[in-house]
């Protein structure tokens, strides 16, 4: 069901007729949000689609990073939800704070100017938040873009963002010829995940990608909305232990209401880690290996992952000598968070 909620912090967009740009109402709106969601996504040709208990476990824990009550907004035109704005900010690893926003919209109400608005009641309340926190880092305002929807990078270019940094879906099939599991680094062997393992294995990941780009949320309500999501499941993961230690790990997932919307069996490699200590001994090639053939046995038939384009590890040249290709290409954009006096 769909709610036509009006409270004092509702912003009325008087440009456009009918629009109000209201709070997020809690779970009632989620079946609107994944309605949109799921129609940009479908629109724009990206093999991504979302559901309801999805949305309900990552928005049911509250983190300083990400308040859904405070963070997400829903435009509605005479009642009806046809847009929303998520936001969270973060302290990135090149040192700045990011105070990030993500749009979606319905594609026949694209061009209607509500984008424009969206954006615009992000930046003021990016400014807003800004204000009441307290840090030494420059401070900026970021957003994204799939290449597929050139309205949005138009959109990003009239706020004054620059492109920032580029992200690539990748997949590849899972034929009965897939590549031999090879043998491990002297010391090192590969164990089944527990449930007792899960906060190691949060940590482990967290600390592997320390000196990659962008901000990772480390957060107990962060973890919370890992554990709680209906696709969690640690027998899909691959780590290797060099004896208590976690060196390595492929945490791999399935999203079985995604394959069913989209006619597909596809697995996913969400995270490939390796710390530092164990790093340049092979152990990310021989855990991909070890991943295409647990999804495969599994039922999948294809593997994807995500792939920051400039990783310091040489990620995209390692997924692409294991047979993934490009997909689909996200765009980071960033600009100075305008701002007045903080203090």
């Amino acid at each position: 069901m769909e709610t036509d909620v009006k409270t004092d912090t509702a912003a009325h967009a008087t440009t456009i007729p009918g629009l109000v740009l209201r709070p997020y109402a809690g779970e009632a709106d989620i079946p609107a949000i994944a309605r949109i969601q799921n129609a940009e996504w479908k629109a724009d040709g990206l093999k991504a689609r979302t559901s309801h208990d999805e949305l309900a476990a990552e928005y049911g824990q509250v983190s300083a990073g990400f308040d859904p009550a405070r963070d997400i907004r829903i435009a509605v035109v005479d009642g009806t939800a046809v847009g929303f704005c998520m936001r969270d900010w973060a302290d990135a690893t090149d040192g700045v704070r990011e105070y990030r926003s993500r749009g979606y919209m319905e594609p026949a109400w694209r061009r209607r100017g509500i984008g424009t608005a969206l954006l615009a009641d992000a930046g003021k309340r990016a400014r807003d938040l800004a204000r009441s926190h307290e840090t030494d880092r420059p401070r900026i305002q970021g957003t994204i873009s799939n290449d597929t929807n050139p309205g949005a990078a138009a959109l990003a270019e009239r706020f004054g963002f620059a492109r920032a940094r580029w992200f690539f879906d990748m997949e590849r099939p899972l034929p009965a010829d897939l590549p031999d599991i090879g043998p491990l680094p002297a010391g090192i062997d590969v164990r089944t995940a527990t449930q007792g393992d899960v906060r190691a294995i949060w940590d482990a990941d967290h600390e592997a990608f320390r000196d990659h780009w962008g901000g990772h949320d480390s957060s107990d309500a962060n973890l919370r909305r890992w554990t709680s999501a209906p696709e969690f499941d640690p027998s899909l993961f691959i780590l290797a232990w060099d004896g208590d230690d976690i060196a390595a790990g492929v945490l791999n997932a399935i999203y079985p209401w995604e394959n069913e919307e989209l006619g597909i069996q596809r697995g996913w490699l969400d995270s490939v880690f390796t710390r530092r200590p164990w790093r340049r001994r092979g152990l990310a090639r021989s855990l991909i290996v070890r991943s295409l053939h647990l999804l495969r046995e599994r039922g999948m038939t294809s593997a994807a992952l995500g792939v920051d384009a400039d990783n310091p590890s040489g990620a995209l040249g390692l997924y692409e000598s294991a047979g993934f290709a490009v997909t689909e290409k996200t765009t980071a954009w960033r600009k100075p968070l305008e701002e007045g006096p903080f203090t």
